[in-house]
């Protein structure tokens, strides 16, 4: 870090990555006279890769590791980062990176997916620090929180983005296990001392293996609990069936990408009770080709060319013969034969489901058409939840945009809580036997009957990080004026353990002004929702998964998109992290940007994280003129949403390159009557330009659409080839460039 105030923007994947090249110049051009410095830093998943294994290549191909680097900025005061939405990667979209780079001459080697001796499974390990969301347990040092700025929210009520109404005779539904699942399971304990505690397995015979050392701090709770794969089993088929008999959709709803290592559990389950025939007919089949059904069937597709002709051919017959059997699938892509079963990072709970919700509680079928459907959540920790919302929309009717409150978002994340940081403590069991928890003397805290193949995960939350996050519900509810809800079930053992602590620490505060609750999760939903049909605000104080499901599921309904959230996170460290969204929708965006040239990616999450970035700098040591560009670029985007000027879908529409123009030019204008003269002495041309300009900067965007961009790779493009497609005004770079100096 240099001596001056250092915003660092993350350069990630995908769409976000795209509007990078075009939207940080103007940042950098417009933020010249703070004395602020930026620095670009690569945690997208390609660069993670190539930094994992530069040891390995040649010294021109190495690359820093960024990731690592952040990890410390962020324990510091001066952390400062807008962190844009990066992929959570699945194994397949891993190995897919992988080959992009390969191909591009990286000597890396194969993911070894089975490894065959101790070398490979050293280069898996390596590949696997590289899957799911690595990045967010990393940078996320401090708790969450989410709430829509004021703009956004008056933009949806403007342009309300489309609800389809729900049917009457709606029979959508959610489906969950009753019995022996993680929400049964689960046992929890408060630690009293700083101790190292130990989980391992002891099978039927007594024979115990050490699985994993873990540190405890005193007043952390730690929680764990085991998920029954019988049951399971029976509860996909059982549902399987119910959406056989009622001619509905079958659906699955989980994710993958975040509980890397739970939830592709349940997605190897669907698979095969959904595809049982498959397994009874051609088991010896495919376990000789090794299809791994937790990376979906599209696993089994891509190996399928290690078998004879013939037996590939009765495979897909019998795959389509099942399709005519079974309960018909909840689609990806209709158009491809893309099915709901295809890859576990295709479906993601917390946008499938509110996706649904905006389609009038009606899932895409094979046919190209949306139907009604199952949606199979197997876990009820947070089941019952999304189970209450449909419920309500099957009663009440759709959401209205123009009409809804708001639901604000405080939640605990900060030094990987709860479950989304148990990724190094799930194991499966090997046999019949148990799992435990053993203090640093021996003695058993926790004990966990499992039969073989069973699902054991170990999670907990730190106490000063609930402490932290107890304080931030308190305030936002002073700040805003609105009830907070605490989302913590009695009957569930770490939320008991939680809600010690909450009732421990409220009486710290002046409450005078505070309304406050403690629910379950259904029981929160229902209370929200009907303030929220209301036209009324609630602060939700939440977990980990729930904040991450919530903050999809309520800006979805309220405003069309996640993306456009206002996301904070206020470091325990002292520093700030801003986050700009939901990237849900960035595959999506890329596919058209390189078939039509046209990126509908909305930079608008990077410009309000801007404004807070820039609020904080100042804090940080930026000179006085910082505020006054803060302030007008809050203003510049209020302008930029009231005169509709975000991102259309399709070609010869205004794209993102089109909409920063716009913000710059709002900006500039903003500047140019801020009180300060110096400011507005500098920034009155530039505004005068823009203006003068509008027609040739669009034209000139608009020649480069309507055609492929062909930017040499998805996950790890040509980056003079990005820069080239994402500036195609000279005009409007001649303008930027010459304010950057």
């Amino acid at each position: 870090m240099s001596q001056k105030p250092t915003i660092v923007w993350t350069k990630i994947d995908e769409a976000p990555y795209l509007a990078t090249f075009s939207l940080l110049p103007i940042m950098q051009a417009f933020t010249k006279d703070t004395g602020i410095n930026w620095e670009l830093r690569d945690i997208s998943l390609a660069g993670r890769v190539i930094a994992e294994f530069s040891d390995m290549l040649p010294e021109e191909l190495r690359q820093f590791d960024e990731l690592s680097y952040l990890g410390e900025l962020v324990n510091k005061p001066e952390a400062n980062v807008i962190k844009l939405p990066n992929i959570s990667a699945s194994v397949p979209q891993l190995v897919a990176t992988i080959k992009e780079l390969q191909s591009q001459g990286y000597p890396l080697p194969d993911f070894p997916e089975e490894p065959q001796n101790a070398e490979e499974e050293k280069i898996k390990l390596k590949y696997l620090k590289c899957v799911g969301s690595n990045v967010n347990p990393v940078l996320r040092q401090g708790n969450s929180d989410r709430r829509l700025a004021e703009p956004v929210k008056n933009y949806a009520k403007m342009h309300p983005h489309p609800m389809k109404p729900v049917s009457p005779d709606c029979k959508s539904y959610v489906a969950h296990m009753n019995k022996k699942d993680f929400y049964q399971n689960e046992q929890s304990f408060t630690s009293d001392k700083d101790q190292n505690i130990l989980i391992a397995f002891e099978d039927e015979n007594g024979n115990r293996k050490e699985l994993k050392e873990v540190p405890v701090e005193k007043g952390e709770v730690f929680s764990a609990s085991s998920l029954n794969v019988n049951e399971l089993y029976k509860f996909f088929e059982k549902t399987i069936e119910e959406a056989k008999q009622q001619n509905i959709l079958f659906s699955l709803h989980v994710k993958g990408t975040m509980m890397k290592v739970s939830d592709p559990t349940f997605f190897d389950y669907a698979i095969r009770a959904y595809y049982k025939k498959l397994f009874d007919k051609f088991g010896k089949e495919l376990e000789e080709i090794g299809f791994n059904p937790r990376n979906g069937l599209a696993d089994l597709y891509s190996k399928l060319n290690k078998l004879p002709e013939d037996k590939q051919k009765a495979i897909l017959d019998s795959i389509d013969e099942i399709y005519k059997e079974q309960p018909r699938l909840y689609m990806v892509d209709s158009d491809k034969g893309i099915t709901n079963l295809h890859r576990p990072n295709d479906v993601i709970i917390d946008a499938s489901i509110p996706s649904v919700i905006k389609n009038g509680l009606k899932g895409w079928g094979p046919s190209g058409e949306t139907e009604d459907l199952v949606m199979s959540i197997p876990d009820r920790t947070y089941a019952t939840m999304y189970k209450e919302v449909v419920e309500d929309v099957k009663k009440h009717g759709q959401f209205d945009p123009t009409k809804v409150g708001t639901v604000q978002n405080v939640g605990l994340m900060a030094k990987k809580a709860e479950e989304y940081g148990s990724h190094d403590k799930t194991f499966f069991a090997p046999s019949n036997g148990k799992f435990l928890i053993l203090d640093e003397e021996g003695n058993t805290l926790l004990t966990f009957d499992v039969e073989k193949g069973d699902v054991f995960r170990g999670y907990s939350a730190k106490d000063d990080v609930i402490k932290d996050w107890i304080k931030l519900a308190v305030n936002r509810a002073k700040d805003s004026g609105y009830p907070i809800v605490f989302w913590l079930d009695s009957n569930r053992a770490h939320d008991v353990q939680i809600i010690k602590k909450v009732l421990e620490e409220l009486p710290k505060y002046d409450l005078s002004n505070v309304e406050y609750y403690i629910m379950a999760p259904e029981k929160a939903m229902r209370y929200t929702l009907r303030r929220f049909r209301a036209g009324l605000g609630t602060i939700s104080v939440t977990g980990n998964i729930l904040r991450d499901y919530l903050t999809d599921l309520f800006p979805i309904i309220e405003v069309g998109t996640s993306a456009r959230t206002l996301s904070i996170v206020p470091l325990l460290a002292g520093g700030g992290l801003f986050e700009t969204g939901a990237g849900g929708s960035a595959p999506k965006h890329v596919e058209q940007f390189i078939k039509e040239g046209h990126l509908r990616w909305d930079s608008l999450g990077e410009f309000l994280a801007t404004v807070e970035s820039l609020k904080l700098a100042r804090k940080q040591g930026a000179n006085e003129k910082t505020e006054i560009i803060a302030e007008s670029l809050n203003r510049a985007v209020s302008k930029y949403l009231e005169n509709d000027k975000t991102p259309k879908r399709k070609v010869g529409q205004l794209d993102n390159r089109g909409s920063h123009y716009y913000l710059a030019r709002y900006w500039a204008e903003e500047l140019a009557n801020c009180g300060d003269a110096e400011l507005e002495a500098k920034f009155k041309p530039v505004a005068e330009e823009l203006a003068k300009n509008e027609e040739k900067i669009l034209n000139e965007i608009a020649e480069v659409e309507g055609k492929p961009a062909d930017i040499k790779g998805y996950y790890h493009p040509d980056e003079s080839l990005v820069e080239k497609y994402m500036r195609p005004s000279a005009t409007f770079n001649k303008i930027i460039d010459a304010l950057r100096g």
